[in-house]
């Protein structure tokens, strides 16, 4: 069967086996938005979404839900936000304002907005969390006063990985001054849903969580809770919460302990990278987003990716000529689909990465053709999916694509040929003048005017391609001067004597 060989198949079948058979399953994932959500980060919300098709073509009713840790406080400036916003330091990120034009937006949710529409060209639509509104409704107040009362074995459990124990006053929630806004708060008394707090504004108030929003927890404490509280069965986590000692070993011991629940099934996935890139990271600036990557890659391109690439495994994103195999092999995987070659788990592959499947093969040019008739303004009479591949075309050559991609059609002739090399571009050219070829039948009369003219295959293509576009490589060659147009290459060439 299909479930046996693809991997989000295998996870979905660990979860009924692990969680029984249940009404619904909740598949979670999230993230703090502390500045620009990069593409590194689409790899959780696509394995959990991956996991939550395969689930539901097991005829499971499931709920994907997505958190945003909006409620957690801003405790750096990246490099792409004024260096002002310092006196934001210690105020929840809900709760400052954008730094940008939306200035009636706060900044989390610029962020949030960003990724939001930028998840829904890859057709990625979870339910959205934004956890300030939770926490400002009180919605935890129960398993914060739980988390209170047992603060002492969640510090022993936290300790087990510290090198530095915490102190014998630390205590598992957050408060934000009532005042001032930020998380420079001291506990000081802890009565059932009641705590009095000191802010180093010098405020001090007592409050009851069960009507105050301004508590929340500490992020390990913080994670186990919502598990409880969202009933989750699968949330995945990037290799740096995966770690012994990391939130989710710390988390799975916590909610055992001192929720008495079941940690979700975990699944760890690997980072991405950009192909020559360093590692993503929101807080420095270093992020490449998900709307960037799409100017490039079609939707199914780029789930493709994601969808081929176990969790575990790292891989890089490419933007140099490695694009092109990729759409190459994404377009061989879809004739094949069509043909009915594919095993189980390519078609799922595919189906995952397309999502809606077509009734018939859809009718694209290949991304190298494109990119001669691109860069020869020759789009006008393209289908739509034709059409809508080079736009991604176009934005590649601008941005990223390698001179050796890149050609412009010579007005004037500028390498003095000489020999062989002359005699047979003035042969071409009046070749060309004497018959209309096809491709085929152009490309066949290269190899003749090199064996007439004893001129070695190399030396010829070289010296067409340098009379042609002044550079040594180009295009294939016979498709090439058909799609500029004999006319205009017997005028260039005439300019050789």
């Amino acid at each position: 069967m299909v479930e046996k060989f693809f991997w989000a198949d295998q996870i979905a079948d660990k979860i009924i086996k692990e969680k029984g058979n249940k009404k619904e399953y909740v598949c979670a994932s999230g993230i703090t938005p502390s500045g620009t959500v990069h593409i590194g980060n689409f790899r959780e919300v696509i394995t959990t979404e991956l996991v939550v098709r395969a689930l539901e073509k097991k005829g499971k009713k499931v709920k994907f839900i997505y958190s945003w840790d909006d409620y957690d406080r801003f405790r750096k400036v990246p490099k792409n936000i004024p260096e002002n916003y310092s006196k934001y330091l210690g105020i929840a990120i809900s709760e400052i304002p954008s730094p940008f034009e939306d200035k009636n937006k706060s900044y989390a949710e610029h962020f949030e907005e960003e990724f939001e529409k930028s998840l829904k060209k890859v057709w990625t639509k979870p339910n959205f969390i934004r956890q300030n509104i939770m926490n400002k409704k009180c919605k935890y107040s129960k398993l914060i006063k739980t988390a209170l009362e047992k603060k002492e074995i969640i510090r022993e459990i936290l300790n087990k990985y510290r090198k530095e124990p915490l102190s014998k006053t630390w205590v598992p929630v957050i408060i934000y001054c009532s005042k001032c806004k930020k998380d420079s708060t001291k506990v000081l008394e802890i009565k059932g849903y009641e705590i009095e707090y000191q802010c180093e504004c010098g405020y001090k108030e007592k409050i009851d969580i069960r009507k105050s929003g301004n508590v929340k927890l500490q992020w390990r404490v913080d994670w186990p809770a919502r598990w409880v509280y969202e009933k989750v069965d699968f949330e995945p986590g990037g290799i740096d919460h995966s770690v012994e000692g990391g939130s989710f070993s710390t988390g799975k011991e916590i909610v055992k302990r001192v929720f008495n629940y079941e940690a979700p099934m975990y699944q760890l996935y690997e980072w991405v990278r950009i192909k020559g890139g360093t590692e993503f990271s929101s807080s420095s600036g270093n992020a490449l987003t998900l709307d960037e990557v799409e100017e490039v890659y079609e939707p199914e391109i780029l789930r493709y990716l994601f969808v081929g690439t176990k969790p575990r495994t790292g891989f890089q994103i490419s933007f140099d000529n490695d694009v092109i195999k990729i759409y190459e092999d994404f377009d061989k995987l879809e004739e094949d689909y069509f043909a009915g070659k594919l095993n189980n788990q390519q078609k799922r592959i595919y189906e995952l990465s397309k999502i809606k499947i077509p009734k018939k093969k859809p009718e694209k040019m290949s991304f190298r053709h494109l990119s001669t008739l691109v860069q020869l303004n020759k789009i006008k009479e393209m289908n739509k999916d034709s059409k809508t591949r080079a736009e991604k075309v176009k934005n590649w050559l601008k941005k990223h694509a390698g001179e050796d991609m890149k050609f412009e059609i010579q007005e004037k002739i500028k390498f003095p040929f000489e020999g062989k090399e002359k005699k047979a571009l003035i042969e071409l050219r009046g070749r060309l003048k004497a018959k209309n070829f096809t491709s085929e039948e152009l490309f066949n009369e290269f190899y003749n005017i090199c064996q007439e003219n004893e001129i070695k295959n190399t030396d010829f293509f070289r010296a067409a391609y340098q009379a042609i576009i002044g550079k040594e490589k180009g295009p294939r060659l016979a498709e090439f001067i058909l799609l500029i147009g004999k006319e205009k290459i017997i005028k260039l060439l005439g300019q050789i004597k």
